[in-house]
């Protein structure tokens, strides 16, 4: 690990810490399976369905966990992100739970439904254009007027608390032999990633990343982060570029990333859809689409996935256009 991060790269014991600190505010989120749904897949495949979350999205856990150790530390006063709409929705509503304002910085291309959660949950919107520059220089403003940052994906409380999600399959679902996830900003694949690694022996750890988004996939081809990408994605919640911390934690934790397009995406949260009758957001149906992508990856074995949100604007479902 490079020297820079030593300090804040999360251990397993942080992510238990974590889990402490937000039992009772999060949903123990169910995981389900499915015999036809299986043989279709060729794998044992098991669905985490964090789309179900409150907020409907993984994103809560690690806003939780951020916002109870400012409260553990005796730190007050308005708190701020960018966020293209999980997490943003997450911190608004968790910063109302301890009654302080949130202010996040979206895209002005975000889904609609997103932006309506954020609002709903309370938090102030300010849009920029959709880009990662656009988005930090707006955070950055809000910064010089005294707000704390929540980083949306790059943080040790934000990783920790994204890495319950795993400590609560590795209960549900023993003898994993695969735990995969979506790959955007990189949070939830490191915090999993550490999770799996102190639960599951022998476990193999994959991301699912979009074609249009793949950053982590060439960093990792590269060998070095990729700070620039021309993304072009359905997956909204994933068009970040991996953070300098995450990208080397999941260097060091991460067995490969593997790339969709976006045409199989569509065709993964359909299937979803038929088989579960649970519609779920693009970012989530990465992981479905990567089986379908890679199959030799996966074939005979248990396959713990995170499906990690299911805030899908019904007017615009890619399905059925």
């Amino acid at each position: 690990m490079d020297d820079q991060y030593a300090e804040q790269i999360p251990v397993f014991a942080d992510i238990l810490l974590a889990k402490s600190r937000i039992n009772g505010q999060i949903r123990a989120t169910p995981v389900l399976s499915d015999p036809q749904f299986n043989e279709k897949l060729g794998c044992e495949i098991w669905l985490k369905c964090e789309n179900l979350q409150r907020t409907g999205a993984f994103k809560f856990r690690g806003a939780s966990n951020a916002l109870a150790v400012l409260a553990e530390n005796g730190v007050d006063g308005d708190v701020a992100t960018h966020s293209s709409g999980n997490h943003g929705a997450a911190l608004a509503l968790a910063a109302a739970v301890q009654k302080r304002r949130s202010w996040i910085v979206m895209p002005n291309n975000s889904v609609k439904t997103k932006v309506e959660a954020v609002r709903r949950n309370g938090g102030e919107i300010i849009f920029c254009q959709p880009t990662q520059q656009d988005r930090e220089q707006g955070l950055e403003k809000l910064l010089d007027k005294g707000c704390i940052p929540i980083p949306p994906y790059e943080h040790v409380d934000i990783i920790s608390g994204q890495g319950t999600a795993v400590v609560e399959l590795a209960e549900q679902c023993p003898d994993l032999d695969v735990v995969l996830t979506p790959v955007g900003g990189g949070g939830l694949i490191c915090g999993s990633a550490i999770a799996a690694r102190a639960l599951i022996s022998d476990v193999t750890v994959i991301g699912a990343e979009p074609e249009g988004a793949a950053d982590t996939a060439l960093s990792l081809e590269q060998g070095k982060r990729v700070d620039h990408f021309d993304v072009d994605t359905i997956a909204d919640g994933l068009r970040a570029i991996v953070g300098g911390m995450n990208f080397q934690i999941i260097q060091q934790t991460v067995d490969r990333v593997i790339t969709v397009s976006d045409a199989r995406i569509i065709e993964a949260m359909a299937l979803v859809w038929q088989y579960f009758r649970m519609l779920i957001e693009p970012s989530s149906a990465t992981v479905i689409a990567a089986i379908m992508a890679s199959p030799g990856d996966f074939s005979g074995r248990r396959v713990g996935a995170i499906i990690s949100g299911g805030n899908v604007d019904l007017e615009c479902l890619p399905f059925n256009q």
